[in-house]
C-alpha cells in the first residue's frame, strides 16, 4: 500500500500549514534519508518560503554514525546551541568507544568466534537493515551478513535470509515496538525452513523496539549499540540499567502454531 502511494504522491504525509504559521518557527529540521517516514523535503523548502521570515531548513541524511554526530552538530549550530551540542557527541563517543574497547579485547581471546548476525527491518516481506545498522553490529561484536553498511534497508528474499543462515537474528521492525513485532511472529514462523536455520536451532532470536532505537539515526543508536552488545556478548558487555534488554525469544515463541 506504501508503494502504491508513493507512486502518486510526493510523501505518505503532508504539512498542517495553518499549524505551522501559527508558530512561525525559525528553524525546521526535516530529513530526506526515508519517503515513507516524513513529510517531502521539497514540501518543506516550499513551506519555508511561504512563512514570514523564510525560516532556515536543515535536512539531515545520515547513513553512519559518523554522519549521525555530524547532524548533532549541525542541529546546534542551526539552533545556537554548539557548545552542548558537542558535549552531547563527546559523550556519545566516548560510549561507542567503551563498546568498541571491549568487543576489541574479547576478540582478542583465542578460540572467540564473531558470529553471523542479520538484522530484519521488516517481517512481511523481508527487509534487510542497512545504514548504520551494519555498522552497530560490527561494534556489537557480529558481522552483519545479509545488510550493508551505508546502503537503504532493502526488500530481501526469504531464500537469501536462508541461504546466509545467521547465528543470531535481530527482529527490528521499523515503526513497531516490541509488542507490536511479536504479533507478525506467525509470519516469521510460516516462511519455509524457519525451524532449520541454526538462529531459531540454538534460540537466538531477538525481537528490540525498531521504533524507539533501531530506525532513528540521532543519539538513540548508541542505546540500540549497548543493547546489540549486550544481547551478543553479556558477559562482556553490561546493560546500562536505563536501557530494556533485547527480547530473546523462547522455544515455545519460536516454533508455536
Amino acid at each position: 500500500m506504501v508503494r502504491e502511494r508513493l507512486q502518486t504522491e510526493r510523501a505518505l504525509y503532508s504539512l498542517d500549514m495553518p499549524v505551522v504559521e501559527s508558530l512561525r518557527p525559525d528553524l525546521i529540521v526535516t530529513q530526506a534519508l526515508c519517503d515513507v517516514c516524513a513529510v517531502a523535503e521539497s514540501e518543506v523548502n516550499a513551506a519555508a518560503c511561504s512563512l514570514p521570515g523564510q525560516p532556515r531548513v536543515v535536512n539531515l541524511e545520515p547513513t553512519s554514525l559518523s554522519e549521525m554526530f555530524d547532524c548533532i552538530a549541525l542541529v546546534g549550530e542551526a539552533a545556537n546551541c554548539s557548545g552542548r551540542a558537542s558535549a552531547l557527541i563527546e559523550s556519545l563517543r566516548l560510549r561507542v568507544q567503551r563498546v568498541r574497547e571491549r568487543t576489541t579485547e574479547l576478540q582478542s581471546r583465542a578460540g572467540v568466534q564473531v558470529p553471523d548476525v542479520m538484522l530484519l527491518e521488516w517481517i512481511d516481506p523481508p527487509f534487510s537493515a542497512g545504514h548504520w545498522s551494519p555498522e552497530l553490529v560490527r561494534i556489537a561484536g557480529g558481522k552483519e551478513c545479509v545488510g550493508e553498511a551505508g546502503e537503504r534497508s532493502v526488500t530481501t528474499s526469504w531464500d537469501r535470509i536462508r541461504e546466509a543462515d545467521p547465528d543470531v537474528l535481530f527482529i527490528a521492525c521499523c515503526g513497531f515496538n516490541v509488542a507490536r513485532t511479536l504479533e507478525d511472529l506467525p509470519i516469521l514462523r510460516s516462511y519455509p525452513g524457519w525451524s532449520e536455520m541454526k538462529c531459531v536451532r540454538e534460540g537466538r532470536v531477538y525481537v528490540v523496539d525498531g521504533s524507539a532505537y533501531f530506525s532513528r539515526p540521532g543519539p538513540r543508536l548508541v542505546d540500540s549499540l549497548e543493547i546489540l552488545a549486550n544481547a551478543l556478548h553479556p558477559q562482556v558487555h553490561p546493560l546500562p540499567s536505563d536501557l530494556p534488554a533485547a527480547l530473546q525469544l523462547t522455544s515455545e515463541q519460536l516454533v508455536a502454531d
